[in-house]
Order: structure tokens, then C-alpha cells, then sequence
């Protein structure tokens, strides 16, 4: 493909709309994901994506217009009842999230093949599991939904990353120290259940993870301090992003397994900087 052609892709609206809403989505989701591969809370992101896809069936079936108005407040409700739930004697968090995220996906599966709303069920799941060309379909309101939530997530994290440092590396200390914790726990828990949200369009609910954890793993191989880390994961998901997008729309290949195959092209490549590095 010559010059000029891909200069052509570029000046698509569709194309300008993608590429800024799939950075900023991108964006937050690797600031977030440092302190839960930190904290070791990697699998939170998978559990609430299953939530989300059922909640996604259930708004398919009632014919919401934006399937986000019913996606959103059930996955911010369940991220809140897992944080609760850790805290429980009787049953972990971990068992919990196992229950709650396979029980959603079986009942958005269920409720879809019982009310479709098309001929082609098995193709409207593997769309919203895997993602499809829905990115490059956004209005411009869609596009400046999602970079308003996104710049409302990057600037919350940016606005607490003292908390959100004291947090990931000594929670008790935090809580000696005078925060809440409590507090701190509820409001993160609802961020990346926003988060995981607007990412599905993206990369679809089984990758959601991927745009999580992939940036945070790939920068601990090259930095050493939390702040750095974060500001190479964050670099790491702009170019992967813009580059997954791109390819995606040259090649026709589907947006969002596009955009984790460059994820971990990348994070090759930045493992064996860091044994180099070493």
C-alpha cells in the first residue's frame, strides 16, 4: 500500500474517531492495570468483562438503544459486591468473582438464544466476545462519550496516584496513615468496572483483560519505579493501540484481536529489551 492510499484511511471520520476514542480507552486501562498486576488482582478485569457481556444480552433483548445504560451500573454493582465480598469469612473473593462472572455469561448466553434479536446468534455473540468492526462505527457522540470517560478516569487516577501508590504496595501503612481505604477500595473497584465497559467495543469482552494487563506486565520488564512503569505502560498502549487500529482497518482484520496481537508483539519485544537491559 502506497503513501497516499493510507493517508486516505486517515481521512475517514470513522477512522479519526477510532483511533482517538481506542487511545484514550486504551490509555486507562493500562493506568489502571499497573496497580492490579501490582496487586495481583489481574483476574478482576476478566471476571467483570463475563458481567458486563451479560448485562450487554439483557439490554440486547429489551432494545436498549446504547446497551451501556444497563452494561454500566450492573458491572459498577457487581465490582462493588466482589470488593465486599473479599472482605467475607465464608466465601473469598476469588470463588466469588468464579460464580459471579460464569453465571452472567451463561445467563446473557441463555437469554440471547431464548430473545434474539437476529437471525445470527452465534455470530452476535462471537462479535461481542471477541470484538468486531463496532469501533469503527462510533458517532461522534459515542466517540465523545468514551473520551469523556476515559479523561474523567485518567484524571481521577492522576489526581490520587499519591493514595493509589500508598495502596498498591502497603495497605496497611495507608490505613495507619489515615486514609480510607474503604473509601479507596469502592471507588477503584467502580473505575475499572467503568473501564472494562467502554473497552468491550474495543477488543470485545473476552480480550477486555489483555488491554489491562498486557501494558503493565510488558513495562515491568524495562522500568523499575512504580512512576515509571506507569509511563511506559501508558506509551506502550498508545502505539500498540494506534498501531492494532491501523492495521485493523488496512487489513480488514477484526479491531480488537488486532490490537492484542500487536500487545504482544510489543511485549516481546520489551521482554528481551529487559534481559538485554539486565
Amino acid at each position: 500500500m502506497d503513501e497516499t492510499t493510507f493517508l486516505e484511511y486517515l481521512s475517514y471520520p470513522f477512522v479519526q474517531n477510532a483511533l482517538v476514542a481506542g487511545v484514550m480507552i486504551s490509555l486507562c486501562a493500562a493506568l489502571l492495570g499497573v496497580p492490579l498486576v501490582l496487586r495481583r488482582l489481574s483476574f478482576i478485569g476478566d471476571g467483570l468483562s463475563h458481567v458486563a457481556f451479560g448485562a450487554m444480552a439483557v439490554a440486547g433483548v429489551m432494545n436498549f438503544s446504547d446497551s451501556m445504560v444497563l452494561s454500566l451500573p450492573v458491572t459498577v454493582a457487581a465490582a462493588l459486591l466482589l470488593m465486599r465480598a473479599g472482605r467475607g469469612a465464608n466465601t473469598g473473593g476469588d470463588a466469588m468473582l468464579a460464580m459471579l462472572s460464569v453465571g452472567a455469561m451463561a445467563a446473557g448466553y441463555l437469554v440471547m438464544n431464548l430473545n434474539p434479536s437476529s437471525s445470527n446468534v452465534s455470530g452476535d455473540v462471537c462479535t461481542t466476545l471477541f470484538g468486531s468492526v463496532s469501533i469503527l462505527t462510533l458517532t461522534t457522540l459515542d466517540m465523545w462519550l468514551s473520551i469523556g470517560l476515559s479523561a474523567a478516569v485518567c484524571v481521577l487516577w492522576l489526581l490520587s496516584y499519591h493514595h493509589v501508590f500508598d495502596m498498591t504496595f502497603d495497605e496497611a501503612y495507608a490505613r495507619a496513615s489515615g486514609a480510607r481505604a474503604g473509601l479507596f477500595n469502592a471507588v477503584a473497584a467502580a473505575v475499572v468496572a467503568v473501564v472494562i465497559v467502554i473497552s468491550m467495543r474495543l477488543v470485545g469482552t473476552l480480550l477486555v483483560s489483555s488491554l489491562l494487563v498486557v501494558p503493565a506486565v510488558a513495562a515491568m520488564r524495562v522500568a523499575k519505579s512504580f512512576k515509571a512503569v506507569c509511563a511506559v505502560a501508558a506509551a506502550f498502549t498508545v502505539v500498540c493501540s494506534l498501531a492494532g487500529i491501523l492495521i485493523a482497518v488496512v487489513a480488514g482484520t477484526p479491531v480488537g484481536s488486532t490490537i492484542v496481537g500487536a500487545d504482544i508483539v510489543a511485549f516481546l519485544a520489551m521482554a528481551l529489551i529487559g534481559r538485554i537491559l539486565k
